[in-house]
Parts: structure tokens; sequence; C-alpha cells
């Protein structure tokens, strides 16, 4: 398979959109290593094979330095990571404090910069890549979750400003999510009606599925993705139907 003989580690690796990357990159052959403060609830596996798992506490810098050391000894080898770990309570900025909302900046932008940066002697000896998971919520106003937007927008700069530093030994990416269907998109958009009414305002007409994620980052990771560096890859249905249009007057269909 492509990636035969790779080493992966995908943090937040554990459930929803992580575990559906690590899936993907254990379907391609790569050797998988999840890790998130705590243990999944059942095992990452795909065709029979099953990813590795380690707690670590990605604010911690020392512990994320001796995770990667770790990985890179046990294994021999680090080919790629997936700063996938993140997210954020529902929050507006009024109703929360500054500290509040600086923890959602320190998981989302600070713990993936520390966790590249510790991983980075062990990529630049392989030739690897860093794919970092972004959202749309760092392209677009983000009511309610200001902060996370915020260290969305931060994550992509800062990948690009990688790509140029660390090239041309390790390539940097960002998938750019939208919407997508976890074992908590419940929280976000209601039940199964309300699943399905929010996947109808995308143009392909449903949320994502892990997987597809997961198959981009394959993709950003292989040697198929060789020459592309500093790029940002919308994973996001086709968008959002821009409001104005079902707000104006004119050019109505009928």
């Amino acid at each position: 398979m492509e990636l035969d003989g790779r080493v992966v580690v995908v943090t937040g690796g554990t459930r929803g959109v992580g575990a559906g990357i690590a899936r993907s990159f254990l379907a391609a052959g790569a050797e998988v290593i999840v890790c998130a403060r705590r243990p999944p609830d059942q095992e990452v596996a795909a065709d029979g094979r099953k990813a590795a798992f380690t707690p670590v506490d990605l604010r911690d810098p020392a512990a994320v330095h001796a995770f990667f050391d770790t990985v890179a000894h046990r294994h021999g080898r680090l080919d790629c990571l997936v700063n996938n770990a993140g997210g954020t309570p529902y929050r507006l900025l009024g109703e929360g404090g500054a500290q509040r909302h600086a923890r959602v900046v320190e998981l989302n932008l600070l713990a993936p910069m520390t966790a590249s940066l510790a991983a980075y002697p062990w990529l630049r000896q392989a030739r690897g890549s860093v794919v970092m998971i972004g959202s749309v919520s760092g392209t677009r106003p983000s009511p309610g979750t200001a902060a996370y937007g915020a260290a969305k927008a931060g994550l992509e700069n800062l990948a690009r400003s990688m790509a140029v530093e660390w090239a041309p030994d390790v390539r940097v990416n960002s998938l750019v999510l939208g919407m997508v269907r976890t074992e908590l998109a419940h929280l976000h958009y209601g039940d199964e009606t309300g699943i399905a009414a929010v996947g109808a305002t995308v143009p392909l007409g449903r949320l994502a599925e892990p997987a597809d994620v997961g198959e981009a980052a394959v993709f950003l990771a292989s040697d198929r993705a060789a020459y592309i560096s500093g790029a940002s890859l919308l994973v996001h249905g086709g968008g959002e139907r821009p409001a104005f249009l079902d707000a104006a007057t004119v050019n109505k269909e009928n």
C-alpha cells in the first residue's frame, strides 16, 4: 500500500475526525500512533490493524517532546504529523473571561505549534510532512466560537510560514474543514432531522464523514502530493450558500 513502512502520529486521534483520519492511514498501510489525554472508548482499527495509543497533554511542552522522542526511537522514524486535536464549547465572547478564551487558543493554535516543533527533527530526517486540521471557522465570522475561529485562522497562517521555513525537508499543508458528522454531531446540530436539515445546506447535500477527511489527509502525506506544500485544501462539500441570495428580492426562480 502507498504508505507501507511510514509512521504517522495523529493528535486527538481517539474519536471523531481524528479517529477517522487514523483509520484512513491504517488502511493505507501506515503505522499509526494516536495521542490524547484520555484513552479511546474502543481501539482505533481498520483492515485488521490497530493504532497504538499514548496519553499526552499537548499543552505540556516537556511531555510533548518526550512523546515524539519515544515514538521516533521506538519506530525508527516519523513520517507525518497530523495536528488534529482541538475544539471548543459554544461561548459568546461576553460570557467568558479572557482566560477561558485563551485556553481555546492554547489548544487550537499553541498546542499544534508545540507538537510540530517537537516532531520537526524527526520529520526532517525522514523528509516527512505536517498536516494541520483547520476549519472554515477561521475563514469567516465565527459567532459563539470566536476564539476558536481566530486560532484556526492563525493555524492556517502558521502552516504557510512553516512550509517556507522548513522547505525543502518538510512539507506543511492544511485541511480546512466544514461540518463533519461524528458521534458528537447531535451536540452541534440536534437530532437526525436537524443533522439532515443542516446537511441540506451544503452544496453536496450532506455533512462530511470522518473518512472524507482521512482520505484527504492521506493524500497530502503521500508521494502523490510531493510538490504540494503551504497549501490549504478545502474539505467543505462546496461551502455555504451566501445568505444574501435568499434575502434578495430579484433573480428568484419560479
